[in-house]
């Protein structure tokens, strides 16, 4: 049954804690409103906190596949015949253009997930949406002018909309898993992740909408040279709409994400905040005995074991976390480990995700998507092979995600993908030359098919999970930059190798080389993965207890409930 929503939130996110507001124990009314929370059964308010939740990551996508497309239109327009041009963006530019938006990214995703930890999930959420709005709008409205330069303006804007974007990553991503149920945890956030796979899709089809409505003025124009007047005009009117349409989606949700609740995950009460400080401090002298928390050697305790307090390490949160403490909390080895884990796996995969599009030109051409007769035809062929692209490997990749990911664990997914990922990529690089374009098509589905099946998958979802709530946004930012500076390596660094030391007439020789490199982050992929936990099906305050020490509001619960029915001191909980 779905929670009441009429007291407080809205109808994607509930105020919990306003449930059990006649509960005069602030300590006890978190508990509860917590356990409503992840004890609660899969509704259609789950449904709709995935949609708003997601909203971000359609339009993350969205941009991203509409760009490349964007990209290939705006050589008509700014470098075709009207500009003395041949319709060829220079690789630099083309560069900077599809990079700028992931140096935003990197940006958001850093800054904002400090921020939410700092002063609130609630206060900063929908302001990243509005950015990405605001940023899009802009976008559309710019062009050429003898004060402004186009390309200037334009990565301007998409390193504005890119921060936007980046501060979706932590924002989403911790809400939802701090509303979330924990049984279906895991399928919540990646349904709320593969949203993206949805936002690729509606760019392909708006793209062949636009190609296919201004057709008759796009036929006429066999290349760039003959593409003037009414040609440059619809291709300037085509992708303005393309891009600008991305904004759309946004505006739905942005209410529901300025009216949310804060997450009582976040909310530490005035009373725990003291239980923790004093049991901090009384464990450090000894007189009680604490089970539930953690010994020195990071073992869990059980309900039956005992241990003096000298031997126990307990975190006592004390409000947002500074810089100092995560340093000091990260610094430990059985710590970050958890967060080398998630960084680095993130940045192992976005390499190859990104740089996958690098062989996107071959596929398209062996699947008959490549042919230039006019204008029209070349754009329509780019748009719709893409488009078939990602129904054959991505959409089915993020969507078996959400259905195993609960039942087969997230650890065993991202190994088990890292483990195929390299095999395919090797396949790809070794042998390039020998498998033609049909296999090269076959083993181009498949690597799309287990990126998404896989650690793409996540290493969105662990980092939102595995952290304690004081350090989770920030946490879940830099394990998510970490995976845009993979981004923007593949496209900068590695991108330009495809090309190295090849003749005119041999386009793209290097291909093969770079393929390989892929292959060896897939392979380290696998070692920085064995460093994360399993989370699947626990609580986020039972990982917290485990993985870092921080006492659940059950274990506080009974702390409070034994000091206040003792009078010796001497506590056993």
């Amino acid at each position: 049954m779905a929670p009441n929503t009429k007291k407080g939130g809205n109808a994607a996110f509930h105020d919990f804690v306003e449930d059990f507001a006649h509960i005069d124990d602030p300590l006890e009314r978190r508990r509860l409103a917590l356990a409503k929370i992840d004890e609660a059964k899969f509704s259609w308010y789950h449904v709709r906190a995935i949609m708003v939740g997601g909203v971000g990551f359609l339009t993350d996508s969205y941009d991203i596949f509409a760009i490349n497309l964007a990209v290939t239109m705006l050589a008509y327009v700014f470098w075709g015949s009207k500009y003395g041009g041949t319709g060829v963006i220079p690789d630099s530019t083309a560069t900077l253009l599809k990079v700028a938006t992931s140096v935003g990214t990197v940006i958001g995703q850093l800054c904002f997930g400090k921020i939410a930890d700092t002063i609130g999930r609630q206060k900063i959420y929908g302001a990243e949406l509005s950015i990405m709005i605001v940023a899009t709008i802009f976008q559309v409205c710019i062009g050429e002018s003898p004060a402004i330069n186009f390309v200037a303006m334009y990565t301007f804007w998409r390193i504005i909309m890119g921060i936007g974007i980046g501060a979706d990553y932590p924002l989403s991503s911790i809400i939802t898993s701090e509303f979330a149920t924990t049984r279906n945890r895991g399928a919540i956030m990646g349904a709320v992740f593969a949203n993206q796979g949805w936002g690729q899709l509606l760019a392909g089809i708006v793209s062949i909408v636009c190609v296919r409505a201004w057709k008759s003025d796009l036929e006429g124009a066999a290349n760039a040279t003959e593409c003037v007047g009414d040609c440059v005009k619809a291709i300037d009117q085509m992708w303005r709409v393309l891009v600008g349409l991305g904004a759309v989606p946004g505006c739905f949700a942005l209410y529901f994400r300025l009216t949310i609740p804060e997450s009582p995950r976040y909310n530490l009460s005035p009373e725990e905040v003291e239980l923790q400080e004093d049991n901090k401090d009384i464990s450090a002298s000894g007189e009680i005995e604490v089970v539930n928390a953690k010994n020195t050697k990071n073992k869990a305790l059980t309900e039956e074991d005992s241990f003096s307090a000298k031997n126990v390490e307990v975190e006592a949160p004390t409000g947002p976390a500074t810089i100092r403490d995560f340093y000091d909390h990260f610094k430990q080895w059985k710590h970050g480990k958890i967060l080398l884990g998630t960084a680095g796996s993130w940045f192992m995969l976005d390499i190859a995700f990104y740089g996958l599009n690098l062989n996107s030109a071959v596929i398209l051409e062996a699947i008959g998507f490549a042919s230039k007769k006019n204008v029209y035809d070349h754009l329509y062929n780019v748009c719709c092979g893409n488009l078939i692209l990602i129904c054959a490997g991505s959409l089915p990749g993020y969507w078996f995600s959400v259905a195993l990911v609960d039942r087969i664990g997230r650890k065993p997914i991202q190994i088990g993908g890292f483990i195929i990922l390299t095999g395919l990529f090797c396949a790809i690089g070794f042998a390039y030359d020998k498998l033609g374009k049909h296999g090269l098509l076959a083993l181009y589905v498949l690597a799309q098919f287990f990126q998404n099946f896989g650690p793409n998958a996540t290493t969105y979802i662990v980092p939102a999970e595995c952290f304690p709530t004081r350090f989770r946004s920030t946490a879940h930012g830099i394990s998510a930059a970490s995976g845009k500076v993979g981004a923007i390596v593949a496209q900068t660094a590695l991108g330009t190798l495809i090309n190295h030391g090849c003749a005119a007439d041999n386009q793209n020789c290097w291909l093969p080389h770079v393929m390989e490199i892929f292959a060896l982050f897939m392979l380290l992929g696998i070692f920085t993965s064995l460093l994360i936990p399993e989370t699947k099906r626990q609580t986020l305050e039972d990982l917290a207890e485990r993985l870092h020490g921080e006492l659940s509001p059950e274990t506080l619960a009974r702390i409070k409930a034994e000091r206040n029915g003792s009078s010796s001191g001497a506590l056993e909980v």
